[in-house]
């Protein structure tokens, strides 16, 4: 188990995951089709090289995604009761085939849970970085957390 107890995060704590990954065009391919999403700027190169992007967009769902899944090993594995909900999600650029991506997590806010005295609530912002250190996806999860001395 790698996650963390409830009890031992605080507020301001960072976490650079080790893992990166760089987005191919089956990852994208494979979540639009999955989510029955049609939109062309993903899935249409010909279509996407009319934008003002000039080549399709990936699917910003994959971004958020991978973003939660890289993060779960060092924030959640192990100690997580339930994730309670995601807020403020933002995708200030483009995800492109080929981009490789990084994720750090920060706690932005840590409490008590006041009906399950063995577990508390943290907060973070999730952050994906391309490799030209440009952000691509914030947003911010809470979840309820095992304490470790419960």
């Amino acid at each position: 188990m790698s996650g963390r107890f409830f009890d031992e995060w605080q507020v301001g704590d960072v976490i650079a995951h080790a893992i990166t990954r760089t987005v191919t065009e089956t990852d994208n391919l494979l979540i639009s089709t999955l989510t029955h999403n049609p939109q062309p700027l993903h899935l249409d190169h010909e279509a996407a090289r009319a934008t003002e992007f000039g080549k399709p967009l990936v699917n910003s769902c994959f971004t958020f995604s991978l973003a939660v899944g890289i993060s779960v090993g060092d924030t959640t594995l192990g100690t997580l009761v339930v994730n309670l909900g995601y807020d403020e999600v933002k995708f200030p650029k483009p995800v492109f085939t080929g981009d490789t991506l990084h994720i750090e997590s920060e706690v932005v806010a840590v409490r008590e849970s006041s009906s399950r005295p063995n577990a508390g609530i943290v907060t973070w912002e999730h952050r994906a970085i391309n490799q030209s250190g440009e952000t691509v996806c914030t947003f911010k999860r809470s979840a309820l957390l095992l304490k470790k001395s419960a």
